[in-house]
């Protein structure tokens, strides 16, 4: 037994100094590697080619990376859309929603890059419209400034995209395939674009009064973007018609809560790149933490809002689809006034906003006009609010103009987002009603009543995400 431990002892104190012995071989090594990488850095990079990276450049890369990867996120939102449509529509309609959805990114994406980025960013121009440059104008990535350019027009093509799907959901479950293409291909190439001109573009609406403009604010789009897309979407379902069958009063069940639910927290998750994204840099930490805290608020307060409202008002129950979409309120809500407003205020948008996307539902419902997934209570009503709500709760120290009328008495600021508002709605209504009425008349806005009986998903692209549940005629 003695002599067993003496082994065993003998052993362990041959493996430890094996150890220390390798370990210090491995330190030498290291030595040395580092003593090479330095010298093959010295030659390569010179000291005085070094030193030319500046504390600039390191924070210009850093900002164009967040850029992009706030720019990855609003793109995600694209499948929160799409999840949280095929959730809120009938279980017949999903593969179309799906196929929709996936278009809008796509054919945005070719007809923002051909012609939409250039009308939106035209620089050169009048107040109303500037002179377009097509394609990027042509850049190639091998000129200095280059890769600016195409971070930019990454983040603005996700936030066109965003714009682009909102109608979708509205006018879900009968709108012919090829009409759909058609709308967002004008949605993106022009419309939405002139919108971005007015506003972020330095056009009419943005620029100081001093300059000719009205001085309206927008941070992240919720005029822009939501309310835009939101009153484009309302004009698409009333043109359309309602669904076959649809009873006003008792609208469709969602097929698939969990799926919205699931949609619902990507579109949450992928807002923080849409509105903190809308800093276009990383060097500003004030804005970066109000800008997340604000986001995160008013959609918890749209939410809860959203809830007791309607449990208090339409019988005792907790809805989920209320819950969801007054979320979603709340984030739209938000989405203008995310850096200029306290987190108080946020708070304060994110429960009106919550209410009134009830409400917006109910009046849409009762005027008969079938909103597939409440696109226009979520995105046109809490886009209004969100731009208003700055003329009421904007700080000056962070608007850079005069305060809110809540906060300093000015009616100014006010004004000139309800100016804003108004002038954006009165484009939608105008451009959507000429737009859809033109397919319409071509025959191709709306499948045949016929198809709907059989429903979209197998009329429009031969499929059903459930073929178990709902099989293809040939396979009933």
């Amino acid at each position: 037994m003695h002599k067993r431990r003496f082994l065993y002892r003998i052993i362990s104190i041959a493996v430890a100094l094996s150890f220390l012995f390798v370990m210090g071989m491995v330190s030498v090594a290291q030595d040395g590697a580092a003593e090479d990488t330095t010298e093959a850095v010295e030659e390569v990079m010179p000291e005085e080619a070094a030193s030319m990276l500046t504390a600039d450049d390191v924070q210009s890369n850093l900002d164009q990376v967040w850029i992009l990867v706030a720019g990855f996120l609003v793109f995600f939102m694209q499948a929160g859309f799409a999840m949280l449509e095929g959730g809120f529509i009938r279980h017949t309609g999903v593969v179309n929603s799906l196929a929709e959805n996936f278009m809008d990114a796509c054919i945005t994406g070719l007809a923002f890059f051909i012609i939409g980025y250039g009308i939106a960013y035209a620089g050169e121009g009048s107040l109303l419209f500037g002179t377009p440059v097509l394609a990027l104008g042509g850049i190639n990535g091998t000129a200095e400034g280059d890769g600016a350019e195409f971070v930019s027009f990454f983040f603005q093509f996700a936030f066109a995209g965003a714009a682009g799907t909102i109608a979708t959901g509205a006018m879900s479950e009968r709108t012919d395939f090829r009409g759909k293409l058609i709308y967002s291909a004008i949605l993106g190439a022009f419309l939405y674009p002139i919108v971005v001109y007015w506003t972020w573009g330095g056009g009419i609406l943005s620029a100081a009064p001093e300059d000719g403009g009205f001085g309206f604010l927008d941070f992240a789009g919720s005029t822009i973007v939501h309310q835009f897309g939101g009153i484009i979407a309302l004009v698409g379902a009333i043109i359309v018609g309602p669904r076959v069958g649809r009873v006003f009063g008792n609208p469709p069940r969602p097929s698939n809560l969990g799926l919205a639910a699931l949609g619902t927290f990507i579109l949450w998750f992928g807002w923080y790149g849409f509105n903190v994204g809308s800093t276009l840099g990383a060097s500003d930490q004030n804005a970066l933490g109000l800008v997340a805290v604000n986001t995160t608020l008013a959609a918890a307060a749209g939410s809860v809002a959203a809830m007791f409202f309607v449990y208090f008002t339409k019988g005792g129950k907790w809805d989920l689809g209320f819950i969801l979409n007054g979320s979603l309120a709340g984030l739209v809500g938000i989405t203008a006034g995310c850096a200029f407003v306290s987190p108080i205020a946020s708070i304060i948008i994110g429960i009106t906003a919550g209410i009134a996307v009830v409400l917006a539902v109910d009046i849409v419902e009762a005027a008969k006009v079938d909103d597939g997934v409440g696109a226009f209570a979520v995105h046109g009503v809490g886009g209004m609010i969100g731009s208003l709500a700055i003329g009421f709760w904007g700080l000056p120290e962070l608007t850079g103009t005069a305060g809110g009328l809540l906060v300093s008495g000015d009616p100014d600021l006010l004004i000139s987002q309800i100016i804003g508002v108004v002038w954006v709605a009165v484009f939608a209504v105008v451009t959507g009603t000429i737009m859809f009425g033109a397919l319409k008349a071509l025959g191709l806005l709306r499948m045949p009543a016929a198809a709907e009986t059989t429903g979209i998903d197998v009329h429009e692209h031969g499929a059903s995400v459930w073929p178990d549940i709902l099989p293809l005629p040939e396979e009933a």
